[in-house]
């Protein structure tokens, strides 16, 4: 028999029960531990008003903690006719303890529950993305420095421009993460705000403690406004995929160069035989699918917040099951996204560097900007010495000097990776996860 919380004596037509459930169920199973959690210190408080005897909340918590264990380990399940992770929660407790099992709700809606789930989720699996895209920063600033003297060329509109390196080109892959995370600590502070005792978006007459769910699950603050709260289903989860796109554009960039900078045409690094996949008919071939396939999901991901947007930008206040359909392209989307920062950090692990690219001839008029520079530092104008070396280009009388010598910030020379590494430091640090992981696991323990 399918239970529904909300279901009385009328049973939901069957073909409208599958349409409006989808793939709840499914989604939900992402949400499950997260779900024990918040019920964990919504029941706490709960008994600190007196809605809940002390012994009522040690069983319940005791039972609670079981089902989180599942949860963890990957062997919970939604049992056919539940409805979502709330329901199979709830009737696993009332198996277990009868009537007890269905005091959890009191106070509390649906709607909020959901909205903390997603808020519990979403800032655990932020963690997790922004420890992956550290595993990656170390790695690029490391490459970086070993390759600082490596020079290759720089290209404006996919032509010769100026000499780069690949310190230089590693180094830019890093910063860019560095702001990556600015974006998505911004991000992290909105998600982690308290919508519990919400209800379903007007608040309830029980006198709800919420700062001490608050406090119970570590959260920055509440989200006071009960109406706010609700208003946020969406709006979290667009600015979550905002930072993740950033994430991914990064990564995307990063993917189409090493695609191209593998390509015998330029030929800048070589990947490992195993790291590449062959032709069923073109037995030389060794193609860079991992980098190629990094690409194309994280486009996808890039497209996440414009989904998340057309879904929600049309909706008043108050909740709607259109909300429903956000989990199904927002919960999936961290764990691809933190497949590919792992795979792009493994290969970029074995990258082989060329060291030797500007030997060859088609690359000399990479130094014509460095010839033009050192005519300017000998006294000529420098309109006049851009002329000379244009001309002497035209004429084929170009001779480079394949020196470079760049001493600014940002440069070839200096390449400023203890000040790119600092300010990745300090943005970390910003996150404060240690609060979060600390209540979390006073609750868990007891």
């Amino acid at each position: 028999m399918a239970q529904k919380l909300w279901e009385k004596n009328i049973q939901v037509d069957h073909e409208v029960d599958l349409f409006t459930v989808g793939k709840d169920r499914e989604m939900d199973l992402y949400l499950a531990p997260y779900d024990v959690l918040g019920s964990m210190a919504h029941i706490t408080m709960l008994e600190s008003i007196g809605l809940l005897t002390q012994e009522e909340l040690q069983t319940l918590l005791k039972e609670l903690r079981a089902i989180y264990a599942i949860a963890r380990e990957g062997s919970f399940v939604i049992e056919e006719g539940i409805e979502d992770v709330h329901s199979q929660v709830e009737l696993m407790l009332t198996r277990r303890l009868g009537d007890m099992g269905k005091k959890i709700h009191s106070g509390r809606s649906r709607n909020d529950q959901v909205l903390l789930d997603l808020k519990l989720f979403t800032r655990a699996k932020i963690q997790e993305t922004v420890q992956a895209v550290s595993s990656l920063f170390h790695l690029l600033i490391e490459q970086s420095e070993r390759y600082k003297d490596i020079l290759m060329p720089g290209y404006t509109h996919l032509q010769i421009a100026m000499p780069s390196s690949f310190g230089l080109w590693f180094g830019a892959y890093a910063e860019s993460l560095v702001d990556d995370l600015r974006l998505m600590e911004a991000a992290y502070r909105i998600c982690n705000r308290n919508p519990l005792g919400s209800a379903a978006g007007y608040g309830s007459s029980f006198p709800l403690n919420r700062q001490m769910t608050t406090d119970l699950l570590g959260f920055d603050s509440l989200d006071y406004n009960v109406v706010y709260a609700q208003m946020g289903r969406g709006k979290m989860e667009r600015t979550v995929a905002f930072a993740l796109a950033g994430i991914a554009a990064t990564l995307s960039k990063l993917a189409f160069d090493a695609c191209l900078f593998n390509s015998q045409n330029f030929g800048f690094i070589k990947l490992p035989d195993q790291f590449t996949t062959g032709s069923s008919i073109m037995p030389h071939k060794k193609n860079p699918d991992v980098f190629e396939l990094t690409r194309a999901k994280c486009n996808k991901i890039q497209g996440l917040p414009a989904q998340i947007t057309l879904i929600c930008n049309n909706l008043p206040s108050g909740y709607f099951r259109d909300l429903q359909i956000i989990k199904e392209v927002f919960l999936p989307t961290f764990d691809e996204l933190n497949d590919c920062l792992r795979m792009v950090t493994h290969m970029t692990r074995e990258i082989k560097v060329n060291e030797h690219i500007l030997d060859d001839d088609k690359y000399a008029l990479l130094f014509s900007v460095e010839e033009v520079n050192r005519r300017v530092l000998d006294g000529v104008p420098f309109r006049d010495a851009y002329k000379q070396v244009g001309l002497e280009i035209e004429e084929g009388k170009f001779v480079p000097n394949k020196q470079a010598h760049h001493t600014h910030e940002g440069s070839i020379g200096n390449l400023c990776n203890d000040k790119i590494s600092a300010l990745m430091d300090d943005v970390l640090d910003s996150f404060h996860f240690e609060k979060v992981n600390t209540a979390e696991k006073a609750l868990i323990n007891g």
